[in-house]
C-alpha cells in the first residue's frame, strides 16, 4: 500500500514527487482493490497457466543450455530491489556479451527465445511476481538499477506503486528493439532518447490512475500481442 509520505525513502520526498503522491493518496481506496485483484488474478492464472509454463520450460531447456528462468535484478516501488521472473530468451549470461537492452536481430536470442518475445511469454512467470507484491499487471516496468541511476527527479514518482508486467508505455513501445536498431550506442540512446519519452506514458498513467484504466490497458495489451492495432 502507499506509504506515509514521511515514511518515503529520502530520495523521493521531493517537490517533483509530491504532486504525484497527493494524487494516489486520495485514491487509497481503488490501490486497495487494485492489489486484491492482483493477488487473485495471478493466482487464478498460474493455476490456469501452470500446464503450458511447463511446456515452455521444457521447450527452453531443449532448445539451448542454461537456467530456465531469467531472474535478473530490477527496482520496484520505493527503490526496492528484486529478482523478475521470466523465462530465458537469450544464451546463457547474455548480460555479459551484450547492452541490457535488446535491439530487434540481437544475435544474443535463441530460438525458442524469439518465438516467446514475439508473443510475450517470455513473461508469463512475472505472476509469481505479483503474487509476491513486488509487482502488479500494470505499472512503469522495472527498470535495471543503472538505469534508474539516471531518473529525472520526477521520474522517481513512478516508485510509488509496484512495477508492472504492463503499461500504456509499453504498449506505446512494443517496438522498442527496433527503434534502437540503428543507434550506435544502444544504452546512450535508451536513457536520452526512449526512457524519457516512456516515463512521460508512466507520469500520465499516475495522473489519472483507476481501476478501469488499469483493466483497459490490460485489454489493450492482448490486443497488441494478438497483433491488432490499438
Amino acid at each position: 500500500m502507499l506509504k506515509q509520505w514521511k515514511d518515503l525513502p529520502d530520495f523521493m520526498r521531493t517537490p517533483e514527487v509530491r504532486p504525484y503522491w497527493e494524487i494516489l493518496n486520495r485514491k487509497r481506496g481503488q490501490l486497495f482493490v487494485k492489489r486484491v485483484f492482483d493477488l487473485a488474478a495471478a493466482i487464478i492464472l498460474l493455476l490456469i497457466l501452470f500446464l503450458p509454463m511447463l511446456v515452455i520450460a521444457i521447450a527452453i531447456k531443449l532448445d539451448s543450455n542454461g537456467p530456465i528462468f531469467y531472474r535478473q535484478e530490477r527496482v520496484t516501488s520505493y527503490g526496492r530491489s528484486f529478482h523478475i521472473h521470466k523465462f530465458r530468451t537469450m544464451v546463457a549470461n547474455a548480460d555479459r556479451v551484450g547492452s541490457a537492452i535488446t535491439v530487434s536481430h540481437d544475435n544474443r536470442i535463441t530460438r525458442v527465445g524469439s518465438k516467446l518475445r514475439r508473443l510475450r511469454l517470455d513473461e508469463l512467470p512475472q505472476v509469481v511476481d505479483v503474487i509476491e507484491g513486488t509487482m502488479s499487471f500494470v505499472g512503469t516496468r522495472p527498470e535495471v538499477v543503472k538505469y534508474v541511476e539516471k531518473y529525472r527527479p520526477e521520474f522517481y514518482a513512478t516508485l510509488l506503486m509496484p512495477a508492472g508486467i504492463t503499461s500504456e508505455a509499453s504498449i506505446r513501445y512494443k517496438d522498442e528493439d527496433r527503434l534502437l536498431d540503428e543507434a550506435a550506442h544502444v544504452d546512450e540512446a535508451y536513457v536520452t532518447q526512449i526512457l524519457p519519452s516512456k516515463m512521460e506514458w508512466n507520469l500520465e498513467s499516475i495522473r489519472h490512475f483507476g481501476i478501469l484504466r488499469d483493466i483497459l490497458t490490460m485489454l489493450r495489451t492482448i490486443t497488441v500481442v494478438l497483433g491488432r492495432k490499438v
